[in-house]
This record gives C-alpha cells, sequence and structure tokens, in this order.
C-alpha cells in the first residue's frame, strides 16, 4: 500500500517503522526536518518536509495516488484538515486522524463523509481508558485484549508459585477445566518465547497467554495463579482527561481518588466527577500518600504527562503498601526498562502502542479487522475474516492441522456468530469465521495475512 503518514511524533515514527517493514510504499510529513532526518536514515521511506495540511505539501508527498493517510501530528485541528484536504482534492480512499478533544468526539455528526471525512478516528486517551479499565475487572492479568466484539479476549498473566496448573503439563489444563475451553498461544520464560505443546510444563514466573471467551476468563487465570480479591479501591494520580474519563468509567465500581497538583483543575475535576474525590497535591508526596490510606489501595494508577513522575509516583505507592502499582510511560525505552529491570511496578501502560494496534488493523491486508500489539510490539494477535471455499483460500474447509501456519503462529479460537470455538487440530474453518491468531514474531505478519487472501484459484 502506498501510505502517508502525517507527523513524526513517537507514534507517527513507531508506525513508520511498522510498515515499512511490511514492504509498504511509506511518505512521513512533518515541520521538523530534526524528526525526519533520522526516519529517512534508518529505514526505506520518504521525508518530507512541510506543513501537514497544506495542499502543496499534500502533493508533494504523493497524494494523489496515495492507498491512505494517517493523520497523528500533535494538533487536531490539524489532522482533520488534512483528512479534508485529502478528500476534497486527491480522493483519498482512506483518511484516519488521531483525535484527542473528548468535545470532538461526542459529536456523532462530525466524522463523515459530508462533514469532515474521516473514516476512522484514533483517540490514545480513550483507548488506555479502556485498557486500564479490563485490567482492573482482571485483577491478575498484565493485559487483556478484545476480539470479535469482545466475545472473545486473549489475556497475559504471569504464572505465580502456588496456582493450580503450575508445574503441571499444558493438557492438564482440560482436566481442571472441563466446562471452561481454553487455549494456551504462547509462553514467554524469562523473556523469551516458547510454542506451547501438550507436554509443556508450566513454571512459576512464566508470562502465559491464552484465549477463552469473555466468561472463563476468570476461571483461567485461577489455574495460573492465586485468585486476585476484586478491585474496591483505586487511587489515580493525574487529573488530565485520561484521569478524568478513568474516574468516570470507574467511580459506580469503586471507590476512587483523583490526585491532581493544580489548584485550577482540582477544583475543575471536583465539578465533572459524580462519586470521585479530588485531592490537591502531589501524588509523590509520602505524607500525602500515608494520609489517604494508601495501604488499603488496591490499584494505584499513576497517569500524568510526565514519564518520570508517573514511574516515581508509582514506586511509592508499591513501596507504601498500594496492592498493584501501573505507570503511564510515553517513551518506549523507558517501558522496556521498567519490564525488564524487576521494579516494584506491577504494569507499565504504553498510549503508543494501543495507538499503534487500533491503526494497523486498518492497514493490514486480508480482511484483518483488529490487530494487538503485545510484549511491547513483539507480538501481535489479530483477528482476520475467512473468505471463499477451498477451492480458492488457503483456510476455509481446512482443519486447522492442514494449514501451513508460519512459524511462530498459533490459532486460538474462532468466533461464528454467536458461538466462540476454541482452535484443536481437527476444527474446520468455515467461511465466515472470525479466526484469532497469535504471532510471536512479527516478521511472519504478512504471511499470516496472505493466508486469508482469497485467490482465483487455490489447489
Amino acid at each position: 500500500m502506498k501510505i502517508i503518514i502525517l507527523g513524526a511524533g513517537e507514534v507517527g515514527a513507531t508506525l513508520a517503522e511498522n510498515l515499512a517493514h511490511e514492504s509498504n510504499d511509506v511518505t512521513v510529513v512533518d515541520t521538523d526536518e530534526a524528526l525526519l532526518r533520522p526516519l529517512q536514515d534508518r529505514l526505506d521511506i520518504r521525508a518530507v518536509h512541510g506543513y501537514a495540511a497544506h495542499p502543496d505539501i499534500l502533493r508533494s508527498a504523493g497524494a494523489n495516488d496515495a492507498d491512505m493517510i494517517i493523520a497523528v501530528t500533535a494538533a487536531d485541528e490539524v489532522n482533520m484538515v488534512a483528512c479534508q484536504i485529502a478528500y476534497t482534492l486527491f480522493h483519498t480512499p482512506t483518511k484516519i486522524a488521531r483525535i484527542r478533544a473528548a468535545e470532538y468526539l461526542i459529536e456523532d455528526r462530525l466524522f463523515h463523509q459530508d462533514a469532515i471525512p474521516i473514516d476512522m478516528s484514533i483517540s490514545p486517551e480513550q483507548l488506555v481508558t479502556e485498557h486500564i479499565k479490563r485490567l482492573v475487572q482482571y485483577p491478575g492479568a498484565l493485559q487483556v485484549v478484545d476480539f470479535a466484539d469482545g466475545q472473545v479476549q486473549v489475556v497475559g498473566v504471569k504464572a505465580y508459585y502456588g496456582g493450580p496448573l503450575v508445574g503441571k503439563e499444558l493438557r492438564a489444563l482440560r482436566e481442571h477445566l472441563p466446562e471452561a475451553d481454553t487455549r494456551v498461544v504462547a509462553i514467554y520464560r524469562r523473556g523469551k518465547p516458547m510454542i506451547p505443546e501438550g507436554d509443556t510444563v508450566i513454571e512459576a514466573d512464566d508470562e502465559v497467554f491464552f484465549v477463552a471467551a469473555r466468561r472463563n476468563i476468570k476461571k483461567v487465570i485461577g489455574e495460573l495463579r492465586k485468585i486476585d480479591r476484586p478491585v474496591k479501591r483505586v487511587m489515580i494520580a493525574g487529573g488530565g482527561n485520561i484521569g478524568l474519563r478513568l474516574a468516570l468509567a470507574l467511580e459506580n465500581h469503586c471507590q476512587v481518588k483523583i490526585i491532581e497538583n493544580n489548584p485550577a483543575r482540582a477544583g475543575w475535576l471536583s465539578e465533572k466527577v459524580n462519586r470521585s474525590i479530588v485531592l490537591k497535591g502531589d501524588a509523590a508526596n509520602e505524607s500525602l500518600l500515608v494520609e489517604e490510606n494508601i495501604e488499603s489501595v488496591d490499584v494505584f494508577c499513576a497517569i500524568t504527562n510526565d514519564d518520570e513522575a508517573n514511574i516515581l509516583s508509582a514506586m511509592l505507592a508499591k513501596r507504601l503498601g498500594a496492592r498493584k502499582a501501573m505507570s503511564l510511560i510515553n517513551r518506549l525505552a523507558y517501558v522496556d526498562l521498567i519490564e525488564s529491570s524487576g521494579t516494584q511496578i506491577d504494569i507499565a501502560i504504553s498510549p503508543k502502542q494501543s495507538t499503534i494496534s487500533a491503526l494497523l488493523a486498518h492497514v493490514r491486508r486480508g480482511d484483518v479487522v483488529r490487530v494487538h500489539t503485545l510484549r511491547r510490539g513483539a507480538a501481535e494477535a489479530i483477528e482476520a475474516i475467512a473468505h471463499g471455499e477451498r477451492s480458492n483460500s488457503r483456510v476455509v474447509g481446512r482443519r486447522i492441522d492442514e494449514i501451513k501456519l508460519p512459524p511462530g503462529t498459533t490459532i486460538g479460537a474462532i468466533a461464528r456468530g454467536d458461538d466462540v470455538l476454541i482452535a484443536h487440530h481437527d476444527t474446520v474453518i468455515e467461511s465466515g469465521d472470525h479466526v484469532m491468531l497469535f504471532i510471536i514474531e512479527k516478521k511472519h505478519t504478512a504471511d499470516v495475512e496472505k493466508l486469508f487472501q482469497v485467490g482465483v484459484s487455490y489447489v
């Protein structure tokens, strides 16, 4: 595909890297040459210096015959205008824009062909809020992602001493849970991926990814670790857009406190929330945390705009007794550092990875409808729709053990109408099935996409 990315910030740069490595024709536009130069040196892409919404700049970037424009500059208004111009002047088929301000997103009539022609709007704040909500819903999980409109979920958990399945072979999972079918799709042991087999023994501290119907997720988590008690008390450090969204999403089910350092913002927040308590103060102030009974907090979420402040306050909250500490981290290098150095922070949340996951679903070939990057972008879980028949498809009409899957790829589950089928070797894929796959090495993603492309004939 010929793709133009507007904005060479961290999201734009990471997206360009992903798409360039998948043999797409990528052009990146930005007003900052210092951001473009290293991208052009490192990747096989084209760079255009200029203002993303100007018609002449879009023309120079190749908008006349581009398949897609992805506008991820820092300004919502620039992203929207760029999509409008791409549609009006160049008839660009697919236009995607990152929109941060909730005031735009709540207007249902705003983004369509007769108004502002944006085919898909991405809200990083909303994506992060949904991500944290799922982690609160499943206290023992490291990552939870939805497929098939929420019917199926892929969950990552760390196996702990005392879990019923730890020290046993995977085939014992069916004996433990005869009424809750599931499939382990990948295991990461000391940071290295393993393809699970029936005789694979789960060890303590393994990072285990499994797929199951939503209704069975908590039962499966209970086999891998001691059941965490439900989350009742949440403390949020940072009353920005994400902090407010998260408080509103959780306050009907949990006791929520927001710590905000800006007095004016704290006062404004107190008028916007319903049941949450807003505290004016510094989330890294030990006295404040102790005074607010941090030792009784189930989840501490540090979600300010400052990575360093988030890391420090989350570490402090954990040391003072918070049961789980999460930290929002924008710099991917910091995410790697937190997750590999054994700090007290339980989960590092990357808005960029959430945003890129949402964007990639619109770039994939072979009718891929959902993509989630996992393990800091090293692995992917995707949802693809099977089309055709046995004569022109590599998957339709075939048992799973007949399909030539790329190395490190596992079919985990199939959504067929309202039914969720956990994949086994003799499961036959039908046309229209939504197939969930786990790919431990992203370099094989393009090969997986080809499996779901329908040819004129295939034998």
